[in-house]
């Protein structure tokens, strides 16, 4: 498959003037007002008519060095289909502490419409409409709803973010969920500081200038400050046309991993006075050295006399060392409950956790990490980057690109990736969310490195029908489904979202369809997570009610069919990720009266995907009055490249139509 790593952006500084400038704020088109809709993207619901950013290192009021971003977008909206998610706005800030955060200014904005004598009026955002949230110990966010949305409206907003943290440059996002007709992003660094731009997506920059622009920023001479020093800078202006929307679809990592944007790193700065240059492009030692000796991270795992005597009751007795992890793995899952929080360092030491029975993923997985560790079994931190988190530069090593630790424990040849937040999970599985590519390992005692995250689970499911007509046309019988490997992590989650099993098995007898009836039902091995969960149901079947001239249907695939097709989009330009490989079986077995028959022999169906990528079959068989069905779905990859797309959408059209077609039985004459 093609990897999609960001390409650094080496820009030669050049003679010719960028000459960018924001759009005027508070202005309208009347063409533009009345544009029925937008003729590059006819399904738009909205475009993006112009934007425009730039971020800029300067001196702020108190002669403190800052970051100065500024966002103007007008927007077109044809109906009312995308008000929220594109007529609403939510800003996130960083709290640091007291003295250091960021903060908004310049707020504003006005919806232009048309009332119904054809005139044009505006709407102007109310200060007292923006409102504050605190979502975090560092964390708050600016939401605001433009008012008087309409459709056949358009939107004109500007607000600007000072941020005093030079590591955050401020990125763009040329590419969003509607198309965008122009996206304009400048950018002024100073020489004082050296940054990497890394561009991602697939489409190409139809603008990239860039101008030395001479002393554009001088240290000192004013604000009280002794010295001085000046820089010159560097005016950058990277531009897009015609962007068409991002469309996101199933099976798919973060959004950002795809979408055309450009993100910065810093590389280096110079010290005002000194000239002292200080290089922040780590290597690896220099993050192990740090995670080492972090309160956070390092020290919570040399901090195995602590688990040590909270986890001898649980191994007490056991010699063998796969049942020693697996009790370790238990006590932590059912010591410490996940508060829904991702993080690769502990909030407040493992120790706060344990006793509070909660914490963050880092406290729960740092704490099995440290067990497992202390009952001698060699286990290592692995740090990743969840799915919807996004994807990690290798190229340049960066602690930020991190939000999750899982365990990586060595048992005989055997290596097993452990998370400890999901009571269901079964050991040696992981949640969705951490297959994501590789994972850096990172021990006390040696230098970290790449891991693939790659486990033996998958998703498999097998249906077993055996059914008996009876002699008024009914079909009585049985229906066995086991769900196995992750399919039975999912299928506990499912059941334990009712209150007791029963309600449960409403659930399905209601979701099966018309004319069946479960007559009993029994579900195993709902706390046994190592087991296959199987369910057994005694079903009755009446589909006599639709009987023409003595003939009716049924269709056999009464559980999970498959309605809809996930893959709906005429070129997948980003790979399909499955998470891992799944396989799913069904057999069905029906055996028939003398007076019946059946009218419509399946045919056989042999679709597989190129390179032993997956495939379905299904194959019939008779003998005298029983018949037996089935079929195989296998998806044997866990990423697809989007050249493979097409066969996939074509595997699961095969499927759908396969589970539309019903068995016509026929009462002889």
């Amino acid at each position: 498959m093609r990897r999609f790593l960001p390409p650094i952006l080496c820009l030669c500084l050049i003679s010719t003037a960028v000459s960018a400038q924001d759009f005027e704020f508070g202005t309208v088109d009347n063409n533009a007002l009345s544009m029925q809709k937008y003729d590059k993207d006819t399904s738009a619901h909205a475009v993006v008519l112009n934007e425009y950013g730039s971020s800029r290192i300067n001196f702020d009021n108190d002669y403190r060095i800052v970051i100065t971003f500024m966002r103007h977008i007008k927007i077109k909206f044809f109906d009312n289909k995308d008000f929220e998610g594109e007529g609403t706005f939510e800003v996130p800030l960083y709290v640091g502490n007291e003295t250091s955060y960021e903060q908004i200014e310049e707020i504003k904005g006005i919806t232009f419409y048309k009332d119904e004598n054809g005139n044009v009026q505006k709407a102007e955002l109310d200060p007292k409409k923006i409102y504050k949230s605190k979502d975090s110990k560092h964390w708050s966010t600016i939401k605001f709803a433009m008012p008087s949305l309409r459709p056949g409206c358009i939107i004109d907003v500007t607000y600007k973010v000072i941020s005093p943290y030079l590591f955050n440059f401020q990125g763009w996002a040329f590419q969003g969920h509607i198309p965008k007709i122009n996206s304009l992003y400048e950018v002024h660094i100073p020489g004082f500081w050296e940054y990497n731009a890394s561009l991602r997506g697939y489409l190409k920059l139809t603008t990239n200038k860039a101008i030395v622009e001479r002393t554009c920023l001088t240290y000192g001479g004013g604000g009280g400050m002794a010295g001085g020093a000046t820089a010159d800078c560097s005016d950058i202006l990277y531009g897009m046309t015609d962007v068409p929307a991002f469309v996101p679809e199933d099976y798919m990592t973060s959004e950002k991993n795809f979408k055309s944007a450009i993100s910065y790193q810093l590389v280096q700065e110079t010290d005002f006075q000194t000239g002292t240059k200080t290089k922040y492009t780590k290597d690896w030692k220099d993050i192990d050295h740090f995670l080492k000796t972090y309160e956070g991270f390092g020290t919570q795992l040399k901090r195995t006399s602590l688990l040590k005597d909270r986890i001898a009751p649980a191994i007490a007795g056991k010699t063998d060392e796969l049942e020693k992890a697996k009790a370790i793995y238990t006590y932590i899952k059912n010591t410490v409950k996940w508060n829904d929080m991702s993080n690769c360092v502990s909030d407040d030491g493992i120790k706060q956790a344990l006793d509070k029975h909660s914490g963050n993923s880092a406290d729960i997985n740092l704490s099995l990490i440290t067990a497992l560790n202390a009952a001698g079994i060699p286990t290592e931190a692995l740090l990743l980057s969840t799915r919807s988190h996004g994807g990690l530069n290798k190229l340049y090593p960066d602690l930020n690109d991190f939000n999750y630790v899982v365990a990586k424990a060595t048992i005989g040849s055997q290596t097993y990736l452990l998370d400890a937040t999901e009571p269901l999970m079964p050991f040696g599985m992981l949640p969705l969310r951490c297959l994501n590519d590789q994972g850096r390992a990172f021990s006390l005692d040696k230098p970290s490195y790449w891991f693939d995250i790659t486990t033996p689970q998958r998703e498999k499911t097998t249906y077993t029908f055996d059914l008996t007509m009876q002699d008024d046309g009914k079909m009585k019988g049985t229906i066995t489904r086991y769900s196995i490997g992750y399919s039975s992590y999912l299928k506990r989650q499912e059941i334990k979202k009712f209150n007791t099993t029963d309600e449960y098995l409403e659930h399905v007898g209601e979701e099966s369809g018309s004319g069946i009836k479960i007559l009993k039902s029994n579900v195993t091995n709902i706390d046994s997570l190592d087991n296959a969960i199987a369910e057994t149901f005694q079903v009755e079947i009446n589909s006599t009610d639709k009987m023409n001239n003595g003939r009716f249907g049924i269709n056999p695939f009464l559980l999970d069919r498959i309605k809809t097709n996930p893959f709906k989009l005429a070129q997948r330009d980003y790979p399909v990720d499955m998470g891992m490989p799944t396989e799913e079986h069904y057999i069905v077995n029906i055996h028939l009266p003398a007076q019946y028959t059946l009218e419509n022999q399946p045919q056989p169906i042999a679709f597989g995907l190129p390179n032993q990528g997956g495939r379905f079959m299904t194959a019939f068989q008779s003998d005298n009055n029983t018949f037996t069905f089935s079929y195989v779905t296998q998806i044997n990859k866990s990423v697809y490249g989007p050249e493979e797309y097409p066969y996939l959408k074509e595997l699961y059209n095969k499927i759908i139509l396969a589970e539309k077609n019903e068995l016509i039985f026929r009462k002889k004459s």
